[in-house]
């Protein structure tokens, strides 16, 4: 960004303004530069990690800058380095939509999975070699930003791919993410740029012993507290976390008043469209280093461009060995096909670009010892053991918890309390335990028994013939209550979106809360005596529960937590009846007549309608309001898919699967989870698998696109 001449220059100009720092009237004629000084010192130390003056005289310039600013406000600019820091709480963070949506990677581990990829990229560009990107991939935490006319207008969290929350304010206060940037230069008039938010393992560890001295719990690892941090209410914190970022991508260009012709001349290369995102000419690389080039800590220093596959396999496999020399955490390595017009061709599934793959590091392994075991009771009864370590960093996380699933995996693994164990991170996220270390016991270890009551109603433990689960089969034992709460107020069932796990837990300890149909008799003149509960949380929570009373019966079946009832179940259910209640008069037989549903689910189903305090709840929540009638089905038979059956597998290229199920069901067709003679239409997407080839053995299926569905339901 600033060459040898613009740093001399600059430099006299940082000495020139600290010998005039007395001089009023000096400094605020000379306020813009004295505002480039400062993003100089900003961009040398932050982005390049080389300052050329010491933090005293940056502190002092930036006192100074701040002073006038206060004395004269009609001075301040947006992209003024005082407008990092808030000076207020965020009160909320609003929901903003991306301009173009941010997708997730698809995965590879090993270099068989890299030739597969290069394979498909071969197949669909038709090209003989393909020149790849590769840069780190960083464990941080995902945010799209926005320059429109060379200023950070918004920030965003990824959310759910087509929407975040708008975190602009937080953005700021992360020193190497620029308030400004002079896109103009080439033509750009507004661009989306993605990147990861990370915390250094030298800010993460000065940030623990902060904690430690103020006798704070301290963090668990570098990447959850820099995505934990992007949510903080006080801009302030933020900034006094050391946050980083690096930039990898730019997903959206609009060119400004100059003609195309001038902006190819800028910049060597078609890529800049008209209100269009990136299209042709240009490669991967030229682009990361116009971002390095504008200001922008972007990936240009940390990549590496081969010429094909195998040169991607070799320096992957040589850069795994070395990740620990890196200043911050990394799990991977992302692959990205350079030219951005093979990217374009390419194209994208609904969940990942077809032209870029991430490369996941083996798992991390480490030893510690198994010091205790706890017995979990979930929402059905389930009884979890749940190992207790020694504490052990792994992979950037520290480790003291990890489940034992059931009685025969113990067994399996053959462990003991005190037994010396390996563990890993499978995919660096998910902790367990490889083996116990036999040859390190002394004998002092102990047998784990498994409880035969349950660990929290003291109830006897019960287990069916065909599982390796013990259950606790008592439905008033106080963590089941808990649990299925949590389950029924979750976001695909009842999506009661203020009344979170950590608010359940704590009414039900305070006896606020006891059942399901309580929610709904919440005392909200006790609640709003509780700390953190002021006016509009408690309007926001009431406003949720009063609207789920409208969730469609589906919706309604999945959030009472019948056992093997998932959602294409609870569907297929909602659809059968005119009223909840009329499944009293069902029998296992009839039930079974259903799509999806088989001799377990029916005998489940008809065990939950059987049982007397069931019926009372429900009866209880239909007098509460809520909708235990069939809305939907007077629709079902009217369009004109009515009565067929539908299934989709595979990757759709335009639709999220949710979204084609709607389309279907509101021409009157019937969403079904299994491949049988019964399914009319099973539509297939990208990568289809054994669905597929079950299908093909049914003649009665008809086989179909995603192109095919759409014109089917016109």
């Amino acid at each position: 960004m600033y060459n040898d001449k613009d740093t001399t220059q600059l430099l006299q100009q940082s000495k020139l303004i600290l010998q005039n720092s007395d001089d009023n009237h000096f400094i605020e004629s000379n306020i813009e530069l004295l505002r480039n000084v400062l993003r100089f010192h900003e961009y040398r130390y932050y982005v390049l990690n080389n300052a050329l003056i010491n933090d005293n005289e940056y502190d002092f310039l930036f006192k100074t800058l701040q002073n006038i600013e206060q004395k004269n406000p009609s001075l301040i600019t947006k992209d003024s380095p005082t407008q990092r820091v808030g000076n207020s709480l965020n009160e909320g963070f609003e929901t903003v939509q991306h301009l173009v949506p941010m997708l997730s990677l698809d995965n590879s581990y090993n270099a068989e999975d890299l030739f597969d990829f290069d394979r498909k990229v071969k197949e669909g560009s038709g090209l003989q070699e393909i020149e790849y990107c590769v840069e780190p991939k960083f464990d941080g935490a995902s945010i799209s930003l926005i320059y429109e006319n060379d200023i950070l207008t918004r920030a965003a969290t990824r959310g759910d791919g087509v929407e975040g929350d708008d975190i602009t304010t937080n953005i700021k206060q992360i020193r190497s993410i620029p308030l400004s940037a002079p896109f103009s230069k080439y033509g750009i008039a507004q661009i989306e740029i993605r990147g990861e938010v990370i915390m250094t393992k030298d800010a993460f560890n000065k940030y623990n012993e902060r904690l430690t001295e103020q006798g704070l719990q301290t963090v668990a690892n570098p990447r959850n507290t820099a995505a934990g941090s992007l949510r903080i209410k006080d801009p302030k914190e933020v900034s006094n976390r050391n946050l980083d970022a690096f930039l990898y991508h730019v997903s959206y260009i609009a060119s400004s008043n100059s003609s195309k012709e001038e902006t190819l001349e800028m910049f060597n290369s078609n890529i800049v469209a008209q209100n269009h995102p990136l299209t042709a000419g240009a490669t991967h690389s030229e682009q990361l280093k116009m971002l390095w080039d504008c200001g922008i800590r972007s990936t240009e220093k940390v990549k590496f461009t081969a010429k094909n596959i195998q040169e991607v396999v070799n320096y992957v496999t040589n850069f795994e060995q070395k990740r620990d020399e890196l200043p911050y955490e990394i799990d991977g390595m992302v692959v990205k096909v350079n030219n951005l017009l093979l990217q374009d061709k390419l194209g994208m599934t609904s969940h990942h670009p077809r032209w870029a793959i991430a490369y996941k590091f083996k798992a991390r392994q480490a030893t510690t010892i198994l010091k205790a075991v706890e017995f979990q009771v979930g929402r059905t009864g389930a009884v979890t053991p749940v190992a207790k370590l020694e504490p052990v960093f792994i992979g950037g996380v520290t480790v003291s918890s990890i489940s034992l699933h059931n009685e025969d995996y113990i067994k399996e693994k053959d462990l003991k309390i005190g037994d010396t164990v390996l563990i890993e991170r499978a995919g660096d996220v998910i902790p367990q335990i490889v083996k116990s270390v036999v040859e390190k016991r002394n004998g002092t270890e102990k047998e784990i028994i498994f409880p035969s009551a349950c660990p929290v109603c003291n109830n006897t433990l019960f287990k069916e013939e065909d599982e390796a689960v013990w259950r606790c089969i008592n439905i008033e034992c106080s963590a089941q209550v808990v649990e299925k709460i949590i389950h029924f107020a979750s976001k695909d069932a009842m999506d009661i979106k203020s009344l979170g796990e950590a608010n359940i837990r704590k009414f039900y300890e305070l006896n606020l809360l006891k059942d399901i149909p309580e929610i709904y008799k919440l005392n909200f003149s006790v609640i709003e005596t509780l700390e953190g509960f002021g006016k509009k949380s408690i309007t926001n929570l009431q406003k949720a529960i009063e609207a789920s009373k409208q969730q469609p019966l589906n919706r309604l079946i999945y959030g009472l937590g019948i056992r093997f009832v998932g959602e294409t179940t609870a569907k297929t259910l909602a659809n059968s009846v005119e009223h909840l209640l009329d499944f009293t008069k069902k029998t296992e037989e009839d039930l079974q007549q259903l799509e999806d549903v088989g001799i377990k689910v029916a005998k489940s189903i008809h065990h939950f309608f059987s049982n007397e305090s069931n019926i009372h709840m429900l009866q209880e929540l239909e007098h509460l309001g809520l909708q235990l009638k069939n809305t939907k089905k007077q629709t079902i038979g009217l369009g004109g898919l009515a009565g067929q059956t539908f299934l989709f597998t595979g990757t759709l290229s335009t639709l999220k699967r949710s979204e084609a199920e709607t389309l279907a069901e509101q021409q009157g067709g019937i969403i079904v989870g299994s491949v049988s003679a019964k399914l009319n239409y099973l539509v297939v997407g990208a990568d289809a698998g054994s669905k597929l080839e079950k299908a093909k053995k049914i003649n009665t299926i008809k086989i179909i696109s995603e192109e095919e569905f759409l014109r089917l339901i016109g």
